[in-house]
């Protein structure tokens, strides 16, 4: 499921407005005190009173510590927080008559009562954001409130300092009389306070009161429950590092703010008090934008890199500070000393958040209060020691620079990891991006072994950016014991271990663990050279025979976006090629938390599984594939995207022209038709494009330019018959077909004779050529455009819908079920698949695929249609698979580096005696999908062509690959071989998909290697059947947020991961690749066969040419054996429906319940066929 917008969190814009009105107001009713005093007073005096004004806001803070806290865990905070308004208008009503009556010394003791409402308001306020919006958001959360609460302050100065000044008269010195002048000013204040009423009022209610907390008043009185709320803050070090860090950077503040204003008087001759105002109001905007940047960039997880950046940030500028002398050049120090103050204190703020317990937050937050509030006041009584002692103002900023420097030492020794992994991040930051999934499953406290994959060196790096807390990294020694990075490593708590005496890591790992540490250890032991798993090594298990269970948990965790990058193992043409990208979005994935003494092969599979949550975000974020197109073909405007038989090459640029231009041809005709779509319930809106066409330039065109149009492509299934194409036509309600007279010509030939209705409008490609050629001067002027215009405007005007959700595909089955199924695939399933695919093949810039596979299949639309168009690979197209020299001139003549076939396919070219090696020496892949590999095509071919064959696994429904074997890979500086295929195996799962094998009666997982039903979850799997609801709810569920798509498959996963096919338990047979169901030709046999006389059951057999071929057992009397056979073979059922075998036996095998034993069936048809 895609997560929540954070801005569509219900409440958050009322509790935003919230936090704005209050910050206004009290800020509001401080400067208006302020400037009072700073018009009345002179020097030393005024610097004391300025003092005075802030420690008396300040000191509720501190005496309401134990009220405040109680308050927001006892109560819901947004009660406490109404209130607090409520009490806000009424203290603003009061302030405001003592200006209008000139009354400034009880102002001055009202505005400090209302501080004490602020410190009732804070704790609930903060507490409230974690309730509001969890853990993935908190950071932000903290950022965004931040942000808000300074542009209000912001907002305050200058609305309240500017009407100040309009509204002061200088005739006037006395603060009863200025006052006066300035009283209105209240009014604004009450009615924001009671705006601030309406808003909290909206508030949502996000937890019940806890009855078991009681305030105790005598211990209040007698300060324990002071020492208590003390001993909750200290009793973890993390909160009060965290504390004392803020309060020190609200206290420096403070100080900037009392003795700003007097040097800006005294030293640079200023005497308006806006400018100086908005001159500290620059600190504001810094803190605005601090603030947001550390938001956003600590999205889902929370980057502790800020702090000592920020810390080294503002002792630079406290360092400068004495040394201007323009008041433009301090707005600019305080701007860059308030955003690095902003990156200091966000993750702090949000450290504190996260560690605290839910019952003790309030309490926490109000420590927190407390000790800033301290902080400040001793800042202020030092402020006043300097006016009592005459000492110049300067030397306060020479104290500030002084304490910035020892802070930033301090913090510099605490965290040098994070400084280091902040730096590398921000010089890296405009090529990766790091995204985290299952962020609420790092435990916040308690030991933990963190197991996950490893694809690149900085593998470590990405996982402690993802966790606040301090990781233990275990490290082969051999790198470890470097001279040269040991002193660096060792500063970062690295566990050195090797293969051989490693007793004590393995104590030591144990150790930390039982201590309460959280410890990282890849168990693949190595970087993968193929981007897959390894075999994950049981030291882990080893580690924690010694530990019991409570000690700590297991957290399995994916890394995706490494792979090809110049960090990780993959050859260089991948990662060369990757390279040239713009930007790499990395995602780690974090799962449940697992047992401690989890098996190997438990922890790897929950691995794999993750790959799916990893692959989340990209697949989110992707757009279409009409807009994917023109990004590529933009990219590759000179380079040749497809050389076709008829049509030759054809560049990118001419590609991109004339798919723009037959998209207004396809919108055109369609208009003209004045198509009228009566859609069902389960079906997309968007009008639905026949295509029927093979393998070819034409069909790829065609394809692209009706999802230009924001149309729906659906190729149809020519070899299906007549029937069931009629059938996929009335199902998807087409009333136009692109295809091409020679090529219907060539199926009459083959006597596949196409008869449509005369509602179906067929649009043939050869008038569509004839009509281009009387608009040459139009696409010439397109492909001009095509080659100026940048990529972003094409897409906004060409392709404006960024839905990736929407359908762009409709692939029809050959009738299984009676009738068509036609599978909905959407933009994202197929983007996703080519990026999965891309990733395992490692594409390269000088690759070369092989098009030949036809477009109504789902391995022939996404591999080999989409992928080298979308991945700017050349392709080769050819229209008959089955043409082997036809294929092998291709292959040759155009150095095919990547061929995609069924088991038939390759089956007919390892048997031509006319093909030889060498006809095929420069492919480097070769994958066979659709159908199950023949081991003896296995073996003719890799003998005659010296080519292994690597076999995949998928089904149209989930577009279709889900797995594929891959070339093997020797690590010769581990003496390591990278496995990556297992013979008799469909290989590994593909990174981003999940596979499951479950009992089928009710979906509970099973163990390495037991034979279970299969499920393939993933973000390919398909949308559903078309107009068929019901059948879609059969086949696809969700479990654990994961839609998991039902294959029919008998098979299990090895402990390497590998996924082996051993039956179905659906009646299928595969016939060259289609899925032909069983029942449905008895159903169709039952028509015209009297199944009184007559019983029957269809089975199937392997077949060496087809795969498969369909066998019917027959049970009737000898009579009329010989006219059942010739009633079927003579039927209008389609031919694919048509048995190979007709068997007459005794009876049908029966179950004791009376239904057919299927196995005994396909025993019995074996036998028979011998």
């Amino acid at each position: 499921m895609q997560k929540k917008s954070f801005l569509k969190i219900y409440g958050l814009i009322p509790f935003l407005l919230i936090a704005f009105i209050n910050a206004f107001v009290d800020l509001g009713h401080k400067i208006i005190i302020q400037n009072t005093i700073y018009k009345a007073y002179e020097g030393s005096e005024q610097l004391f009173l300025n003092a005075i004004v802030n420690a008396l806001i300040l000191l509720p803070f501190i005496l309401m510590l134990s009220p405040s806290g109680f308050l927001a865990d006892k109560y819901p905070k947004n009660i406490v927080m109404k209130i607090s308004a409520i009490f806000n208008v009424i203290l603003t009503l009061i302030i405001c008559i003592c200006y209008y009556s000139g009354a400034f010394w009880m102002a001055f003791i009202f505005t400090f009562i209302m501080g004490a409402q602020a410190a009732i308001y804070s704790p609930s306020k903060y507490g409230f954001i974690k309730e509001l919006v969890g853990k993935d958001f908190l950071a932000m959360g903290n950022g965004v409130i931040n942000a808000v609460s300074i542009v209000a302050i912001l907002a305050g100065m200058a609305l309240f300092s500017l009407s100040f000044e309009s509204l002061y008269s200088s005739m006037y010195n006395q603060t009863d009389e200025i006052l006066k002048e300035v009283a209105p000013l209240g009014i604004v204040l009450i009615l924001f306070s009671c705006i601030e009423v309406f808003f909290a009022w909206r508030l949502p209610k996000l937890k019940q009161t806890n009855k078991d907390l009681v305030f105790n008043k005598k211990d209040y009185i007698r300060g324990k429950l002071l020492i208590n709320n003390l001993k909750l803050v200290f009793k973890n070090k993390t909160i009060w590092l965290c504390i004392i860090g803020i309060s020190f950077f609200w206290a420096i503040s403070q100080l900037y703010l009392v003795s700003f204003p007097v040097f800006a008087k005294n030293e640079l001759f200023i005497e308006n008090t806006f400018y100086v105002q908005i001159s500290l109001a620059f600190s504001g905007i810094g803190v605005i934008l601090g603030s947001l940047v550390a938001g956003k960039f600590s999205k889902n997880y929370i980057e502790l890199g800020f702090i000592p950046l920020g810390a080294l940030g503002m002792f630079l500028m406290a360092f400068l500070m004495p040394y201007f002398i323009s008041l433009l050049s301090y707005s600019f120090l305080f701007f860059f000393f308030g955003f690095c103050g902003a990156l200091f204190i966000i993750p702090l703020n949000t450290l504190i958040q996260f560690h605290a317990k839910e019952n003790e937050l309030g309490q926490i937050l109000a420590g927190n209060n407390f000790f800033q509030n301290i902080a400040m006041l001793g800042f202020l009584l030092l402020a006043t020691l300097f006016v009592k002692f005459e000492i110049n103002v300067i030397y306060l900023f020479y104290f500030i620079a002084l304490v910035t420097f020892i802070g930033s030492f301090y913090i510099l020794l605490k965290l040098p990891f994070s400084l280091v992994r902040i730096l590398l991040s921000i010089a890296f930051l405009q090529r990766y991006r790091l995204l985290v999934e299952g962020f609420e499953n790092i435990p916040e406290k308690g030991g933990a072994l963190l197991l996950g994959n490893h694809i690149s060196f900085i593998d470590w790096a990405v996982v402690q950016m993802a966790i606040p807390r301090k990781i233990y990294f275990v490290m082969e020694r051999s790198i470890y014991s470097k001279w040269y990075i040991k002193i660096f490593l060792d500063k970062f708590g690295i566990i050195p271990v090797s293969s051989t005496g490693s007793k004590t890591s393995l104590e030591l790992i144990a150790k930390h663990i039982k201590e309460g540490n959280l410890v990282c250890l890849f168990p693949e032991g190595t970087l993968s050279r193929h981007g897959q798993l390894n075999e994950f090594k049981a030291g882990f298990e080893l580690a924690c025979e010694c530990l019991s269970e409570d000690d700590g948990k297991i957290i399995p965790f994916y890394i995706r976006g490494l792979w090809g990058s110049a960090f990780s193992r993959s050859d260089e043409e991948f990662s060369a090629r990757n390279r040239t990208l713009n930007k790499r979005k990395i995602a780690i994935a974090f799962g449940k938390a697992m047992p401690l003494h989890s098996k190997k092969d438990e922890v790897k599979a929950k691995v794999f599984e993750l790959s799916f949550m990893a692959w989340k975000s990209q697949c989110e974020a992707m757009h279409t594939i009409a807009r994917a197109w023109i990004d590529t073909a933009k990219k590759n405007l000179n380079q040749i995207a497809i050389i076709d038989t008829l049509a030759g090459d054809i560049s990118y640029r001419k590609m991109l022209t004339l798919s723009l231009f037959l998209n207004f041809f396809i919108k055109r005709k369609s208009k003209e038709l004045n198509i009228n779509l009566q859609r069902g319930s389960y079906a997309p809106k968007e009008e639905a494009i026949g295509i029927l066409l093979p393998a070819s330039f034409a069909s790829s065109l065609t394809n692209l330019s009706v999802l230009i149009a924001e149309k729906i492509a659906v190729n149809l299934n020519f070899t299906a018959g007549e029937k069931a194409l009629k059938a996929a036509i009335k199902n998807a309600q087409i009333s136009q077909i692109y295809t091409s007279k020679t090529f219907l010509e060539k199926l009459a030939n083959k006597g596949i004779n196409l008869n449509f209705d005369t509602n179906i409008h067929l649009i043939y490609f050869e008038d569509i050529v004839e009509d281009f050629k009387m608009q040459k001067t139009k696409i010439f002027s397109m492909m001009l455009a095509v080659s100026i215009i940048p990529s972003f405007i094409l897409k906004s005007i060409f392709t404006p819908s960024k839905n990736n959700l929407a359908i762009a595909a409709i692939l029809f089955s050959s009738g299984s079920e009676g009738s068509p199924k036609g599978v909905m695939l959407n933009n994202r399933n197929i983007l996703s698949n080519i990026a999965q695919i891309s990733d395992v093949l490692c594409t390269r810039n000088n690759d070369v695929i092989l098009s030949s596979l036809p477009p109504f299949h789902a391995f022939g639309l996404t591999v080999t249609t989409f992928l080298p168009l979308l991945e700017g690979i050349k392709s080769i197209t050819f229209s008959d698979p089955t043409d082997a020299l036809g294929v092998a001139k291709a292959v040759a003549k155009n150095n095919v580096t990547i061929m995609c076939g069924t088991s038939t396919f390759l089956g007919i070219y390892a048997r031509n005696k006319k093909l030889d090696a060498l006809m095929f020496e420069s492919l480097r892949i070769v994958v066979s999908g659709a159908e199950k590999l023949k081991n003896e095509v296995r073996t003719t071919f890799e003998m005659k062509f010296k080519k292994s064959i690597f076999e995949g696994y998928g089904a149209t429904e989930t577009t279709p690959v889900a797995s594929v074997n891959l070339p093997n890979h020797f690590d010769v500086d581990y003496w390591l071989i990278h496995r990556a295929n297992k013979e008799g195996s469909v290989g590994m799962p593909l990174p981003g998909t999940a596979v499951r094998i479950v009992d089928p009666n009710n979906y509970e997982n099973l163990k390495t290697n037991e034979d279970g039903l299969i499920l393939i979850g993933g973000h390919q799997v398909m949308v559903g059947y078309l107009n068929d609801k019901e059948k879609t709810d059969e086949v696809v569920k969700e479990i654990d947020g994961i839609r998991w798509y039902n294959t029919g498959d008998k098979g299990h996963l090895d402990e390497d991961g590998f996924l082996y096919i051993v039956d179905r338990y659906s009646r299928f047979a595969k016939i060259g690749g289609e899925m032909i169901s069983l029942g449905a030709i008895e159903e169709e046999i039952a028509k015209f066969i009297d199944t009184e006389v007559v019983k029957f059951c269809a089975t199937s057999l392997e077949d060496e040419k087809k795969g498969e071929q369909i066998v019917l057992l027959i049970e009737c009397n000898n009579e009329i054996f010989e006219g059942v056979c010739e009633a079927i073979k003579n039927s209008n059922i389609p031919t694919l429906f048509k048995p190979r075998y007709y068997f007459q036996i005794e009876k049908i095998p029966l179950l004791g319940s009376g239904k057919v034993d299927l196995k005994k069936v396909k025993e019995l048809a074996k036998n028979l066929a011998i």
